[in-house]
């Protein structure tokens, strides 16, 4: 009896139909009856979607169950997806099988109104920034405290768990974090098991993955009603979102959102700034303990960041390089979503391709963040490749661990500071080492919602204050903590004096307006944003920064 049908040798794999304006996308290899390559998405969905480019190039078909999702390979063929309008690829559109865990009305099955509210959240805008860069410290002193001099942990449930804390304090509020226990985020993770790729087919079919996630959201309808019911009764419980968001009325005096509706707004919220943050998190840690020569600086770098004293704010967290470069190479080795879908509303046209409506376009960040020609040595962990003049984050359709264009995650800020910040408390507290070999630690790709495969674990012991103090003091007989070295190539100054214009207390020009003077030739940490600005933006690129 035949298993598979090879879909490359039917007229329609070869191109040879038609649709107006285009052939049609070429349709991958080894697709089985019925279920199409739906059993290899669910056991191998990286190297399926490397398959898709490896043998069709920038676009190719893939069948998951019926459902076909064309595949855009490649940094031009990306950035057509990333362009497509919202009334041609509806991010909404594409994800029906995850209403039973957002809930109806919310998120993907909101109306374009609805999610465009959503992306308005204020907790993001960078008034508040600092606020939460404090409020995140404080989550990690009391997770540290609670750790203890020394022990192990599995890093997923540690940085679960801490993101849990820290996201809710910050993103809903600070009163509705303390009324979350450690049972919040194991519900999550029973939540999570209803994104297996089984939901292309039906999400409601009576398998026991789905009885799990159903049972996952009841739960947590059934404790957060009890929150709000404990904050109701209490005449002290400070207003905060979820709270001003029940007592909204429509104009019939009915209540806006139901307790569903503001469960699914949380799952939503601790998504985003939560599941993929943790498993970010986890990756960057083990990434840093696999390779001692990254950390050891890493770690110098904070101890000499923090040497005075300073709180964490969201100031100092702006000029932390090398850690923010490991955390850049851990996402892109590890990208939280390896696919990204859209529904073609109306006929989508690539090159000579031409993809109808009612199909599905993806891009894959895990195969995109590894092409070879846009990352040297694709498959290695190397920060370096984000410092300055190679920057190869900056190949905005092909570096997309947080997508592009006008679906680029709108938390990639606060999750970048949310782990700057919890980084530069742990590695100045703690010593860890990996607990297993170097090769069992992988992400498990059996959900479409990628996490860390568990065991995945650490040790760790809390660190002498005095090999604190010496590595500060080190830097001390160059410069002082934060503080950078400024160089001027007078050969290549014309006086345009925008340097000038961005940091006046730094730069300045000659009495003939000619040439740059440099006013203060090593500025402090407090200066380095407009020092950064000011040499971004010469015209003939005359100065340059040395941490020396």
């Amino acid at each position: 009896m035949s298993t598979a049908v090879e879909d490359s040798a039917t007229p329609e794999a070869t191109g040879d139909r038609q649709y107006p304006g285009g052939s049609a996308p070429p349709v991958l290899s080894g697709s089985w009856p019925l279920l199409g390559h739906l059993l290899e998405l669910r056991k191998r969905p990286i190297e399926l979607f490397q398959r898709v480019r490896d043998e069709l190039g920038e676009i190719g078909e893939v069948n998951f169950a019926g459902n076909r999702v064309v595949m855009l390979m490649g940094e031009e063929a990306q950035e057509a997806f990333f362009r497509g309008s919202e009334e041609q690829l509806d991010q909404a559109a594409a994800y029906p099988f995850m209403t039973p865990i957002f809930g109806q009305g919310v998120v993907f099955d909101g109306t374009p109104e609805q999610r465009k509210q959503a992306l308005r959240n204020q907790s993001l805008k960078a008034e508040f920034m600092k606020g939460h860069a404090d409020t995140i410290s404080r989550e990690v002193h009391r997770m540290m405290d609670s750790l203890g001099d020394s022990g192990e942990v599995d890093l997923l449930d540690l940085f679960s768990e801490l993101t849990m804390y820290t996201s809710s304090a910050c993103l809903i509020g600070t009163e509705f974090r303390e009324e979350l226990t450690a049972e919040y985020y194991k519900t999550f993770y029973e939540l999570e098991k209803g994104t297996d790729a089984i939901a292309y087919v039906n999400p409601d079919l009576p398998l026991p993955v789905f009885r799990s996630r159903d049972r996952a959201r009841q739960r947590l309808v059934a404790l957060l009603t009890e929150v709000f019911e404990r904050r109701q009764a209490n005449p002290d419980s400070q207003q905060e979102l979820f709270d001003i968001l029940l007592t909204l009325q429509d104009k019939n005096g009915q209540s806006r959102y139901s307790v569903d509706q503001i469960t699914g707004m949380f799952i939503s919220l601790m998504f985003a700034g939560h599941h993929t943050t943790s498993g970010t998190a986890a990756w960057t840690l083990i990434e840093l303990l696999k390779n001692p020569h990254v950390l050891g600086p890493v770690i110098t770098e904070l101890d000499e960041l923090y040497a005075d004293g300073r709180d964490i704010s969201f100031q100092a967290l702006r000029a932390i390089p090398l850690l923010e470069r490991a955390i850049l190479e851990a996402l892109r080795l590890h990208p939280p979503l390896i696919i990204l879908m859209r529904k073609v509303m109306y006929d989508f046209h690539y090159k000579g391709w031409t993809v109808p409506a009612g199909k599905l376009v993806a891009v894959s960040p895990a195969v995109s963040n590894r092409m070879p020609e846009c990352f040297a040595d694709p498959n290695r962990y190397d920060p370096t490749r984000y410092e300055e003049g190679r920057e190869e984050d900056k190949q905005l359709f092909a570096w997309i661990p947080f997508g592009a264009g006008r679906h680029r995650c709108v938390g990639a800020a606060f999750a970048m500071m949310q782990l700057k910040a919890i980084f530069s408390d742990l590695l100045r507290e703690y010593e860890f080492e990996l607990s297993q070999p170097p090769e069992t630690y992988r992400n498990d790709h059996s959900k479409m919602v990628v996490q860390l495969e568990q065991p995945c674990r650490a040790r760790y012991r809390r660190r002498a204050k005095q090999a604190i103090a010496a590595s500060s003091t080190a830097s001390k007989a160059t410069l002082p903590p934060g503080a950078c070295r400024i160089k001027v190539d007078l050969d290549l100054c014309q006086g345009h004096g925008v340097c000038a214009d961005e940091a006046p207390e730094v730069f300045g020009l000659d009495p003939d307006q000619s040439k740059v003077i440099v006013l203060n030739k090593t500025p402090g940490p407090e200066q380095r944003d407009l020092v950064d600005l000011a040499v971004k933006h010469c015209p003939t690129r005359a100065l340059k920064i040395t941490e020396e």
